[in-house]
């Protein structure tokens, strides 16, 4: 029948569309991963020099890092002659070698007599320029600021061996620094996970509260109605708003600590609740009413039925609802902006009232560097960023399925 064969001619076209859909989709997914990944790398990693420290310079030191450094600095190679050529061999290392030299042997026992073997690490150009290929090969390699000096050094220290990568557990830990090696996201993160810790509490407990007595409790009038029409239309207002809420009221009005996970999590709480309000009554439809009317017919009250039968049966759907909201808070900027999450904050925050970043704020940041390191150190955070909303919505999923009941 030529009515048969055109509706499954249509059918194949729609199926085949849809198809190419998700393959088009699943494709530039994987290449935003691919092109992130292979930039963000080479954050994980970093490059250490290898020296050999007299225990005659240790001494000299007399306990200063600065000291030492300028003697190994200035005695290991004898081809470094003049202060010019000093100075350019000096920046080989980075801003964090006095840290390491003063960790690890002003004030240690030195448990030799002969020199005392470190790895101090390089600088932000010489690691980016190491990760390049500078040291196996000079051709095609893009040296950055580093003279023709300092590369052929480079070079040597690659064919002796003295040049080493090893994982960059100080990206995860460390808080912000204007110094590219010794920036991580650390601080970061542990802003971003006290501000969503704030905002899921907040957020969750009076959206879920809320969504229960508009759904169950509230009179049908036009004053229900209007706060619903209200509670849809905040789900679509610019989260730059909510900034400006917060700062006008918890910073100006309640003078709460400017740039603290505090101020943040209230103002993502404001921003995630018509998400959940709107996804718990939904959740609350979805329930049938079999499950009320049996409870109210065994003698329960309107509260009872509610909490002890309705509410853990939507709770599933509550939940998916806040992982929306969470995922989006996640990756909020502009309202951590106007209440000073901006700021440079190099000491991880410690409790919820401690000045305090978080994770796009700090992509933010970097991505505006002019420094190559901080390239490859954005594209990492953006890495951590993925993996840590992965996670955390893991766990909800995870919750969910605890809480999930069948009937």
């Amino acid at each position: 029948m030529p009515g048969l064969k055109k509706r499954y001619k249509t059918e194949r076209f729609f199926r085949m569309t849809g198809l190419a859909a998700i393959v088009a989709s699943l494709g530039f997914l994987a290449f935003l991963m691919l092109s992130i990944s292979i930039q963000g790398m080479g954050a994980f990693f970093k490059t250490e020099i290898r020296f050999e420290v007299e225990q005659t310079w240790i001494e000299d030191a007399a306990g200063d890092s600065y000291s030492l450094l300028r003697n190994i600095m200035g005695n290991s190679d004898p081809t470094v002659i003049g202060r010019t050529a000093k100075r350019e061999y000096r920046r080989l290392v980075g801003a964090d070698a006095e840290e390491k030299l003063r960790n690890e042997i002003i004030g240690q026992e030195i448990a030799t007599d002969g020199p005392v073997v470190i790895w101090l690490p390089a600088s932000d150009d010489v690691d980016v320029a190491v990760k390049d290929g500078l040291g196996t090969t000079a051709s095609g390699v893009d040296t950055g600021q580093l003279s023709q000096r300092q590369v052929d050094w480079i070079m040597g220290l690659t064919a002796g061996n003295r040049i080493r990568t090893d994982f960059n557990m100080g990206f995860l830990l460390n808080g912000d620094s204007r110094d590219a090696e010794r920036a991580g996201v650390g601080g970061a993160l542990l802003g971003s996970l006290f501000t969503l810790i704030i905002c899921f509490v907040l957020s969750f407990f009076v959206g879920v509260m809320a969504a229960v007595y508009l759904e169950e409790f509230a009179p049908k009038n036009k004053a229900t109605l209007f706060l619903e029409v209200n509670i849809n239309n905040l789900a679509s207002v610019p989260s730059i708003i909510f900034g400006l809420l917060g700062l006008a009221i918890f910073l100006n009005g309640f003078g709460l600590p400017r740039s603290s996970s505090l101020v943040g999590g209230m103002v993502l709480a404001l921003m995630t609740l018509p998400t959940i309000i709107i996804a718990s009554r939904v959740s609350l439809r979805s329930i049938p009413p079999s499950i009320r009317e049996a409870a109210l017919g065994l003698g329960a009250t309107r509260v009872q039925t509610v909490f002890h039968h309705v509410v853990p049966l939507a709770l599933p759907g509550m939940l998916t609802g806040a992982i929306l909201g969470m995922a989006r808070a996640l990756g909020e900027t502009a309202p951590l902006l106007m209440i000073g999450m901006v700021a440079f904050i190099a000491d991880p925050p410690s409790s919820f009232t401690d000045p305090a970043t978080a994770m796009p704020v700090q992509i933010f940041l970097w991505s505006d560097s002019p420094e190559r390191a901080f390239t490859e150190k954005t594209a990492g955070a953006i890495m951590v960023l993925i993996v840590f909303l992965i996670l955390m919505n893991l766990a909800a999923v995870l919750l969910r399925k605890k809480f999930e009941k069948k009937w």
